[in-house]
This record gives structure tokens, C-alpha cells and sequence, in this order.
């Protein structure tokens, strides 16, 4: 396991030299940190990064979202602070499990304020819509496949 946490580690600094960012949070998302890995598992790493002041008043603003790595043992992407900040004054669920997750890998003085304010905008009720609609849409599609296979479709 410590192997991988380096590995990770390593990943987050090449993504602060090759893109210019400065990483604030990055945690792991899904089974791993719901606890419910399988050996099979990758590790969902998310992070919310920062961009020099210069990039935020440029007229050509740069992607708000780094996708950097995903194989069968990483999937590494993260959300522009700009981005993230937009998404917790809408109660977006997703962010608000990135912010509590039991596996931190980096975080920051600034994000530990961030977290704090953004407290106020959950929603519990969008939390559950959230939650009940990716289990339906995980349901129908399981349902979905379990018919083809059975030839029911």
C-alpha cells in the first residue's frame, strides 16, 4: 500500500510541474473510500487545484477539469478551485464525498477553509436525488445487461 500512495504522491507532483497548478485537495473517491474495495479496485484519485491569478483573467480560459490518468490501477482527475467552488454553491453531492473522504492524500490550510464555508450550501434532499438517481440508472443498466444476456432483449 505504501508503494501506491508514493506512486500517487509522485503523479500529483508531476501534475503541479507539467500544468502549473498548485493542488489544494486530492483524496480518494469510490469503493476504496467507501470501504468496499475489491482487489480489482483502481484507485480513484480527485483532487481541486489552483491556477496562477494570470490564468484566471485571461479573455481563453484554460479546461476547468485535468484529466490525467486513467488505466486499470489509476484514474487520476481533478476540478478547477473556480470550478469546485461553483459546484458546492449548487450542493453538488460528488464534491462534498471528495471533501469528506477518509483517505486524504494532500490537503491545505486554504482548503481546510474552503470546506468549512461550503458547509452551508449541502443539500440534504440534493444529496439524496443525487444518490437515488445514480442508483437507478445503475439499476436499469444492470437490468439491462442481465437481460441481454439472458436473451430477454
Amino acid at each position: 500500500m505504501r508503494d501506491i500512495i508514493f506512486e500517487i504522491n509522485e503523479k500529483l507532483d508531476e501534475i503541479e510541474r507539467k500544468e502549473g497548478v498548485r493542488i489544494l485537495h486530492a483524496v480518494e473517491s469510490g469503493s476504496r473510500a467507501w470501504g468496499f474495495a475489491s482487489p480489482d479496485s483502481d484507485y480513484d484519485v480527485r483532487f481541486v487545484y489552483v491556477r496562477p491569478k494570470e490564468d484566471y483573467l485571461r479573455l481563453d480560459e484554460p479546461r476547468d477539469v485535468i484529466e490525467w490518468q486513467l488505466d486499470e490501477v489509476l484514474d487520476i482527475n481533478g476540478w478547477d478551485l473556480k470550478k469546485a467552488l461553483r459546484q458546492f454553491a449548487k450542493g453538488n453531492a460528488t464534491l462534498f464525498e471528495w471533501s469528506g473522504s477518509p483517505i486524504v492524500y494532500r490537503t491545505t490550510d486554504e482548503w481546510a477553509r474552503i470546506r468549512e464555508v461550503s458547509k452551508q450550501y449541502f443539500s440534504e434532499k440534493g444529496a439524496v436525488c443525487h444518490y437515488y438517481g445514480t442508483a437507478n440508472s445503475t439499476l436499469q443498466y444492470a437490468s439491462g445487461v442481465s437481460a441481454w444476456r439472458y436473451g430477454q432483449v
